[in-house]
């Protein structure tokens, strides 16, 4: 039985401590943090039961008490600082609580942390509540357990108070732990992008080597501490002095930077650690998969150290208190408000020289690298914090934690945009096919799903990354989709416009009023509805007078203005004089301009530029899908409670695999969704009383061993009457010999549009709930979309009209009220039944009076106990 050896957490101050299970061995500790405590400190009392000191826990931990006790201690280095423990009431989901911290370490929130991995591991359990009695002049303690952000009660009167905390999960809960876990963090990287003193590990007198060149840019940066390197074969480099090694350093640096070849730096790292060191960036490659990168980690876990890397380009902060260029860059990094996190270098310096090409620059820049610790997760915590990031990017290969980064990532775009790269959307990518959901729930899917839910804005290149950067820096966000395009040139105009319509924008109708106005501006020949064309030969100064018409029309939200120069003049230098408009969104645009994007008039913020119609068309339909997002309200699914949830989670409980067609049944029954009546026929027994009660005509459905889609299989007799039951019997059984294992017998439904409803259940993104057109031709039409589980109602809404078809598919008598109520029960199914791996209600027969599913298929896998939202670092 392996041992369960913690986890490394964050206190409010930034320590890392470790989190761990104590057992039998740890006895003396426990003692001894008693003898430290005073009387009162001691005294702690189980609710409903006699009084108890420490020492009681210490005989029950050295007693190993088995399953009915937990005891998890808090370790920062190897001193033990607190301990909590529960004890299960017999016969009952409720559990007794204790809590003791050492006096001198309880203004850091090691309570609160030591609770929140004692509710964790309850929750695994099956415990529904902790229950304890604390003395009433121990008002810290109760302090602790009301602010946890767990449904709490206690009494108010008598010398103890009698507490009751509910260990469900909600939304109340999740956010007060993410917001201790943001505190903590970015305490924690204030050892990163804030440190008082630097050590440079591997700095050389060669101007060509990496380390050389990472003290000449923190130097070149402005960087006001203490800073030393680590050579011993140099007196000083770059005249900052220079000692043999980490134990010579005239004092601990708060942040030590490694470039060395890979044993090397882990001897670095280590020595690091022996030395107090608070945070290590790893610059060095090579590490991953050797010896020398398990002793990195090692170090990190056993010595309390934030760790950026390995194999990175470093680290920039630009703040005027703090400013260091902890990286090889080529150049200096102009300051200005674009946060950065990605783990590749080379996106990194793309990005860095392309903001610095367009006067823009950064607030901070983290290269994650092989990502041992510090991670995007990390820097979505910092950046909440930070207020002069205004604008957050992530290029991620992969998420360690994507339920949490899900949460964060919500939450910091509620306040500032959050920009993604999009990486591994190739067709390689692995998927099972084992449904038609699993077929329509790929990685890709399943990582666009989440960056839509969160409020990520998700391109697919630097380019684009760099392009709507650009729009979100220099223009307003637009108040709605509704386009116009206004040019002097037809054809830039009509390529506008087409691409506006490409990207799902509205050409917005002038008004009659605004048309009138325009008749009277320009020449005859120009045309005055949407897209305008003013002709080529009106001057710059009669453009802008356009361009302002078009702008106070009530039913425009943004205009693209895009112009080319003629002998007559250019109407692109008049822009800066109508623009920025206080509440319209405008792009200019300039075919042929030698940048891609650029800054309309250099020098200046009036909005960007760009040198194709389609480039600033796709850009402002990525704003308006923004705005849109920020503007939805995040309301639940209104269902109707479920009559006994708890036989729902005691019919999913230890099963595996493919459920029985009977049992697939019965579990949509319990989740309360609409299945067509269905009797299953074993297929050795007779079908004289199949279609009793179902009336004639029926469906016959075959259940063999390797049928995964019946009808393309052959496994589906439609229109069959009672007389002729027995003849379609053995139709099947011919069909399928001894790999039939039974047949399904069904009503035929009433007509209507077949939709099919899924759920992929991801172990590392968790259930994805699919919606898409259903039957026969699913995965050839492929018309799906996808939200990560729970759904509010507002995503069940976005996945009705997340389909191509969808202006098509809600145009006729369709039940949609019905549809959107059997996403919210398949979401809750899937949220209810951690162990529902897959599910494929296919077809989903829709009608103008109901949605009733025709099939299902689910598949149970037992499911990793892991808790997304605990506090702790990467292992």
């Amino acid at each position: 039985m392996s041992v369960d050896v913690g986890s490394r957490a964050l206190l409010a101050d930034g320590d890392v401590v470790l989190v761990r299970p104590l057992h039998p061995a740890d006895t003396a500790e426990v003692l001894g943090l008693h003898t430290r405590l005073t009387q009162q400190d001691t005294y702690f009392r189980f609710f409903g039961a006699r009084p108890s000191r420490l020492d009681d826990l210490a005989a029950q931990i050295a007693g190993d008490p088995g399953p009915g006790h937990y005891a998890v201690g808090c370790y920062l280095r190897s001193d033990l600082l607190g301990v909590a423990n529960y004890e299960v009431l017999e016969n009952s989901t409720d559990a007794e609580v204790a809590l003791v911290v050492d006096a001198a370490a309880r203004t850091q929130g090691v309570a609160t942390l030591l609770m929140e991995h004692l509710v964790s591991h309850a929750r695994k359990t099956g415990l529904k509540r902790f229950v304890a009695e604390v003395l009433a002049e121990n008002a810290k303690i109760i302090h602790v357990f009301a602010d946890l952000g767990l449904r709490f009660e206690a009494s108010v009167e008598g010398p103890e108070r009698e507490v009751v905390m509910i260990l469900e999960e909600d939304a109340t809960y999740l956010d007060a732990v993410l917001k201790r876990d943001s505190v903590a963090d970015a305490a924690s990287l204030a050892h990163v992008l804030k440190p008082a003193s630097i050590a440079l590990i591997g700095a050389g007198r060669r101007p060509g080597s990496v380390g050389h060149a990472v003290l000449a840019n923190l130097l070149a940066a402005g960087y006001p501490g203490h800073v030393e390197v680590v050579n011993p074969h140099a007196g000083e480099i770059l005249g900052v002095p220079s000692v043999a090694s980490v134990a010579e350093l005239s004092r601990t640096p708060e942040l030590a930077v490694v470039c060395l070849p890979a044993a090397a730096a882990a001897d670095a790292v280590e020595a690091c650690g022996e030395r107090g060191v608070r945070a290590v960036l790893v610059i060095s490659s090579g590490l991953t998969g050797t010896p020398a990168g398990t002793r990195v980690r090692e170090a990190v876990g056993r010595y309390g150290m934030r760790l950026v890397g390995p194999n990175c380009l470093g680290v920039v902060s630009t703040d005027p208190v703090c400013p260091l260029n902890l990286t090889f860059l080529a150049g200096p990094v102009k300051p200005g408000n674009v946060g950065v996190v990605t783990q590749s270098g080379g996106v990194g310096i793309a990005l860095a020289e392309s903001l610095n090409d367009l006067g823009l620059g950064l607030s901070s820049l983290v290269s994650t690298g092989d990502k041992y610790d510090v991670s995007g997760n990390d820097l979505l915590m910092w950046w909440t914090a930070d207020r002069r990031t205004e604008l957050a990017v992530l290029y991620l290969e992969s998420f360690g934690n994507p339920r949490k980064f899900s949460r964060l990532a919500r939450q910091l775009a509620r306040t500032r945009p959050v920009l993604a790269v999009r990486s591994g959307s190739g067709d390689t990518a692995q998927r099972a096919a084992a449904s038609h959901t699993a077929a329509a729930a790929t990685p890709a899917v399943t990582r666009d799903a989440l960056f839509e839910q969160a409020g990520i804005i998700a391109v697919d290149t630097v380019a684009e990354l760099v392009d709507v950067i650009a729009g979100l820096s220099w223009q307003l966000l637009p108040g709605g989709p509704r386009v116009a395009v206004v040019s002097n040139a037809g054809g830039a105009g009509v390529l506008a416009a087409d691409a506006c319509e490409r990207e799902g924008l509205v050409m917005a109708e002038l008004s009659a009023d605004t048309r009138e106005r325009l008749a009277k501006l320009l020449p005859p020949e120009a045309a005055v509805r949407n897209p305008v064309d003013t002709t080529a030969a009106v001057p710059a100064e009669l453009f802008a007078d356009a361009l302002r018409a078009v702008l106070a029309d009530d039913g425009v939200d943004a205009v693209i203005a895009a112009t080319v120069p003629t002998a007559v003049g250019d109407p692109g230098t008049s822009l800066a004089a109508v623009l920025p408009p206080e509440y319209k969104t405008v792009f200019a645009v300039r075919p042929g301009q030698r940048a891609r994007v650029a800054p309309l008039v250099p020098g200046t913020g009036v909005t960007a530029c760009y040198d194709d119609p389609a480039a600033a068309a796709a850009v402002l339909a990525r704003l308006v899908r923004y705005e849109q997002w920020l503007n939805r309200p995040e309301t639940a699914g209104s269902l109707t409670p479920l009559e006994d949830p708890e036989a729902l989670r005691a019919f999913a409980a230890g099963r595996e695999g493919w459920l029985p067609p009977a049992d697939a049944v019965e579990l949509l029954r319990l989740a309360d969704i609409p299945m067509v009546e269905t009797t299953y026929v074993e297929a050795g027994d007779s079908m004289d009383a199949a279609a009793a009660g179902l009336g004639s005509p029926v469906v016959l459905k075959a259940d063999a061993e390797g049928l995964l889609h019946k009808s393309a299989g052959g496994g589906v007799l439609l229109n069959v009457h009672t007389d002729s039951l027995r003849d379609a019997f053995r139709t099947l059984r011919s069909r399928f010999g001894s790999a039939l294992r039974g047949v399904t017998v069904q009503p035929m439904a009433e007509p209507g549009r077949e939709v099919l409803v899924g759920v992929r259940s991801d172990p590392v993104f968790g259930p994805l709930v699919v919606f898409g057109l259903g039957g026969v031709d699913t995965d050839l039409i492929a018309d799906h979309a996808a939200r990560p589980a729970p759904l509010t109602g507002a995503d069940a809404d976005l996945l009705l009209d997340g389909l191509r078809s969808a202006k098509a598919l809600w145009s006729g008598p369709l039940d949609r009220v019905a549809v959107r109520e059997l996403l919210l029960k398949v979401s809750r199914l899937a949220e209810l039944v951690p162990e529902l791996a897959e599910l494929d209600l296919n077809p989903v027969r829709v009608s103008s009076e109901s949605c009733v599913a025709l099939d299902v298929r689910a598949r149970f896998e037992r499911p990793a106990l892991t808790d997304p939202f605990l506090r702790r670092l990467r292992d």
